[in-house]
């Protein structure tokens, strides 16, 4: 395997480790929303969330800056193509950073309730704008001379782009349902489990509906593999929430949007970023890429920094592995 095509993958597990633990914030926000039936148990909610979330987004960062330092290419293309889109997803985490941070500096319940509606609509947009995004990756975007995108903003906004953002709103919000149940206590566990059957049934559907048409457009055996691999999943994560068996859906969950990510990244390769107006327009893995001493750089720096990351990070959550309830406000410091 060549470098590029190393770092290739690696952007791909960069990607997955970020749709998999953003995924469920997203999903908890979301949940706010229509779970939460008081501003107690939008507390809980969130805090079920509020010592992790920051670190979840160091994988959104680790995807872009690697992206940009083994393929230029691709990253100025993708951001002057998917400028507006990428804006309202930064402004939207922006948004929900300092919701978090803000909601209980004051006690009146309307800056709370507003802020509290801020991380709602900051969660929401941003699930459904990924999964728009690398639908557009993956279908094509219009690509010249230059590899200059050449389209505007309507062209993104497609049925196949659409499909692909419904698709990672729901399925967000599925994993985050489950990662409630399995972390919460009483009435807000026994909803959230309750939800996600509803919320798994439609994740189903709308993941083998998008991935069957990504496999009729540009797929092969590893992406049908891949897909295949998702429906199971997801199928498994309704039958262990069915049975009570917290853990292990939410780890089917998990597994069911990594599975997701791979069938997406394999129905792109070698391209990183097709374009519609012809072959030999589009950017691939071998045009796009930095050059090979750049990336024995970057790989060494990789194997010295991400075992380091990632144990902390398991740290992280380790500490903070109890559920939680309304009866734990009390004794909170926070409104």
């Amino acid at each position: 395997m060549e470098l590029n095509e190393l770092w290739f993958v690696v952007i791909a597990v960069l990607w997955t480790g970020y749709f998999f633990l953003e995924g469920f914030d997203f999903g908890v926000g979301v949940l706010t929303g229509t779970l939460a039936r008081d501003r107690a148990e939008r507390r809980v909610l969130i805090n079920t969330i509020g010592p992790v979330w920051d670190g979840n987004e160091v994988w959104l960062l680790s995807a872009v800056g690697a992206t940009f330092a083994a393929f230029p290419d691709w990253y100025a293309t993708l951001l002057s193509g998917f400028y507006l889109p990428m804006l309202v997803v930064v402004l939207c985490l922006i948004v929900r950073g300092v919701a978090f941070e803000y909601r209980h500096k004051r006690s009146d319940e309307r800056w709370q309730t507003r802020w509290e509606r801020a991380i709602l609509i900051a969660s929401l947009i941003p699930a459904f704008a990924w999964g728009a995004a690398f639908a557009n990756l993956v279908r094509g975007v219009p690509i010249g001379r230059g590899m200059e995108y050449v389209g505007t903003p309507a062209d993104l906004l497609g049925p196949y782009a659409l499909l692909g953002g419904a698709v990672t709103l729901v399925l967000f919000t599925f994993h985050g349902a489950l990662y409630v149940a399995l972390k919460t206590l009483g009435p807000i566990r026994e909803r959230a489990a309750a939800q996600a059957r509803y919320l798994g049934a439609a994740a189903l559907l709308l993941t083998g509906g998008f991935l069957g048409w990504t496999q009729a457009l540009t797929g092969g055996r590893w992406s049908l593999a891949a897909l295949a691999a998702t429906v199971v999943a997801l199928l498994a994560a309704l039958a262990a929430n069915r049975a009570g068996r917290e853990g292990w859906a939410f780890a089917f969950s998990g597994a069911g949007v990594a599975a997701l990510v791979a069938t997406l990244f394999l129905a792109l390769f070698p391209d990183v970023m097709p374009s519609s107006l012809g072959e030999r327009w589009s950017l691939t893995v071998a045009n796009a890429s930095a050059a090979p001493y750049s990336l024995r750089i970057m790989t060494w720096c990789a194997l010295l920094a991400t075992p380091l990351v990632v144990l902390y990070q398991g740290w992280t959550y380790w500490v903070f592995r109890r559920r939680i309830g309304t009866r734990h406000l009390a004794v909170s410091t926070n409104p």
